[in-house]
């Protein structure tokens, strides 16, 4: 059987290997981002070492410019249709891609699925593009990333995975309705089928000085999330697995 792991790098940043073919997913490697602070170690330079690069949807958090233009050019990169110009000039093997699409990119099985989630780059901008998630297969292992979705999100038509990336938590002070708590994502996971589970999105960044004045929100959607994810795919078939940032975690046939 060929190899399955993944590092996560913090949010929703992991690197996912499927037998020889590393996958990289919403890359943002940065300490500072606006008013959010990384508290976690920064990602070594290893993470850009990538075979083909997933970006979910237009938020700055998930589609990083300066992030992704640390990538080797002609770095197959899967974009939500209608996003290309973004990444101009640099020098990346850009492909676009809409919800129900099947493309063959590096070597790689990708099916492309639609994520409840805002279209727009953020609350201000005119630029908009429809987000996506994506079930990938290589080497005779797949995976699910859903990227960030909200709790009504369609998975009827995902094939189980060997491996379910999943978000589960965020930055405060809600969630709101487009994206999932560790139970939602736990059900989610559920109905799709995996072998084993990694919770992402969650205790990375956190706004400057809320810390102070929310401990209890901090706690909820920053600092528990993961446990909690675990605690809600107990009794499932699905194994979870807490990562710890920047530790490759080998999983078992």
């Amino acid at each position: 059987m060929s190899t399955l792991a993944v590092t996560w790098w913090g949010h929703s940043t992991a690197t996912i290997e499927l037998g020889p073919t590393r996958v990289l997913t919403d890359p943002l490697l940065v300490d500072r981002f606006v008013h959010l602070r990384r508290h976690a170690s920064s990602p070594t330079v290893e993470v850009v070492a990538a075979d083909l690069v997933l970006v979910s949807h237009l938020h700055m958090d998930h589609f990083h410019l300066p992030s992704l233009r640390r990538l080797d050019p002609g770095t197959p990169v899967v974009v939500p249709a209608g996003s290309r110009d973004l990444l101009a000039r640099t020098g990346l093997d850009v492909h676009e891609a809409s919800p129900g699409e099947r493309l063959t990119v590096a070597g790689v099985s990708v099916e492309v699925t639609r994520a409840d989630h805002p279209a727009t780059r953020h609350r201000w901008s005119r630029k908009a593009a429809q987000p996506v998630g994506f079930r990938v297969e290589c080497a005779g292992r797949s995976m699910w990333y859903p990227g960030d979705t909200g709790p009504s999100t369609d998975v009827s038509g995902v094939r189980g995975v060997d491996l379910a990336l999943v978000p589960v938590g965020g930055w405060g002070p809600t969630l709101g309705d487009d994206h999932v708590g560790p139970e939602e994502a736990a059900e989610l996971v559920r109905r799709v089928g995996a072998r084993w589970a990694v919770p992402v999105h969650w205790g990375t960044f956190w706004p400057l000085g809320m810390g102070r004045v929310a401990p209890g929100v901090r706690r909820h959607l920053f600092e528990t999330p993961g446990e909690r994810f675990l605690d809600a795919v107990e009794d499932d078939d699905v194994r979870g697995v807490l990562a710890e940032q920047g530790h490759r975690i080998v999983l078992d046939a």
